[in-house]
């Protein structure tokens, strides 16, 4: 089963923290220096958040697969959506590792579609190119 992602950047870490937790009656499930994230079920949605970015604000929306079998039947449905899509294997990003499609939905929102293999320590230095456009270029799943 797919579970909803979406990654906010936050211009205030700790303010933010507070406040996610509070609305998901949870503590994050993994917190660093510059990046938090919850891991619900009730949602079901993986709920990111960093400081990493200027302008604060949803940076990207996506689809965490539980395996790698799930993620490439995503990858096919965008092919079906005959849009561009970047994929990454092995992806360090976002403290994890993980293999990845990019695309950018007609409203040029980045959308990342992931397995999650391992964590690493890292927030990591892939960047992403998706759909060749300036709105998904940035470091690490952030524009």
């Amino acid at each position: 089963m797919k579970r909803f992602h979406v990654h906010v950047a936050v211009s205030d870490l700790e303010q933010s923290i507070r406040f996610y937790s509070a609305l998901f009656g949870a503590e994050p499930a993994l917190k660093k220096p510059d990046y938090a994230k919850w891991m619900l079920e009730d949602p079901r949605i993986n709920f990111a958040i960093s400081n990493r970015r200027a302008k604060a604000g949803i940076d990207h929306l996506g689809l965490q697969a539980e395996s790698g079998e799930e993620l490439e039947q995503i990858g096919a449905r965008l092919a079906q959506a005959d849009v561009s899509t970047t994929a990454q294997k092995g992806a360090n990003c976002c403290y994890a590792k993980s293999d990845k499609y990019w695309t950018i939905d007609p409203q040029g929102i980045p959308w990342e579609s992931f397995h999650t293999l391992d964590g690493v320590p890292l927030y990591g230095s892939d960047t992403r190119s998706a759909a060749s456009t300036e709105a998904a270029k940035g470091a690490c799943c952030a524009r």
